[in-house]
């Protein structure tokens, strides 16, 4: 699997829809999930619940983390996600890993207490 290609392929997908994202699950198995996830400059998720653990790396472009404090992460940054009801902007065209973990036994997403 070749993630550069995939990532082009993705922000050129995004570029192309109207909503300015596109995604991909590129790893699937059990709990374990990592989507590509591709947003136009100024596209935004709304916020959300996280689910039991997840991570993003931004491959590609700068985002902010929106939800109790902004963060800005650019290319080649990690940031846990674990724990915060967060949105996401796109404050250039980006492209970035989302690892979650879901669906653990007696495990809520975050944010749902």
């Amino acid at each position: 699997m070749n993630i550069n290609s995939q990532q082009d392929d993705l922000l050129t997908q995004a570029k192309a829809n109207s909503n300015g994202r596109a995604a991909e699950i590129v790893v699937h198995d059990g709990p374990l999930r990592q989507t590509l996830i591709a947003l136009t400059e100024g596209t935004e998720l709304s916020a959300h619940n996280s689910p039991p653990a997840a991570s993003m790396l931004v491959l590609v472009g700068e985002v902010e983390i929106t939800g109790a404090d902004k963060t800005t992460i650019s290319e080649g940054n990690l940031k846990v996600l674990t724990h915060v009801k967060h949105g996401v902007k796109a404050l250039a065209d980006s492209v970035f890993l989302l690892t979650t973990v879901t669906g653990v036994d007696g495990i809520d997403s975050h944010g749902d207490k």
